[in-house]
């Protein structure tokens, strides 16, 4: 009977510095000092650069740095001059991208935009094993059958 006047009275019970601690309590400090070289702001809008830009300024900028409402962009010198025409338009885009007003400025940096990846050339089909093509020959529909037969090549050419 006493236990549950305690518990209405808003009282708990001490914890131990030894014993378990709530997860919750752990994370900030193991995330801080991450957080403190890169924000998660940051990450997520480099990691979605080409998809708030466009294609066509992705190709020629590539986002450094975000600290302190400041955004470095790297780009090749005639194009910051244009970016700079456009700055209140891609902060705008930006800042919709992210959901809330975090990026204040743009600053641009002299930097040689990457060259993409050069695509890798596609591996050939491989054949089907007969029993697999006898099971996909008797699927009704055109359409479905050559899909299957597709996606039946791509899983036998990974196997090899």
């Amino acid at each position: 009977m006493a236990k549950d006047s305690a518990k209405s009275a808003g009282f708990t019970p001490a914890r131990s510095p030894y014993g378990p601690r709530p997860l919750g309590a752990l994370i900030p400090a193991l995330t801080k000092p991450v957080f403190r070289r890169r924000s998660p702001a940051g990450a997520q809008l480099m990691a979605d650069w080409a998809g708030v830009v466009g294609p066509a300024l992705a190709l020629v900028t590539s986002p450094i740095r975000f600290t302190a409402g400041t955004l470095t962009i790297g780009c090749a010198g005639p194009v910051a001059m244009e970016l700079t025409h456009l700055a209140p338009q891609l902060i705008a885009r930006i800042n919709a991208h992210l959901g809330k007003p975090m990026v204040e400025r743009l600053r641009f940096v002299q930097q040689a935009p990457a060259r993409p990846a050069q695509a890798a050339k596609p591996l050939p089909d491989a054949p089907l094993p007969a029993p697999v093509e006898a099971a996909v020959g008797t699927v009704p529909g055109e359409d479905l059958r050559a899909a299957l037969a597709k996606l039946g090549r791509g899983v036998y050419r990974n196997r090899t």
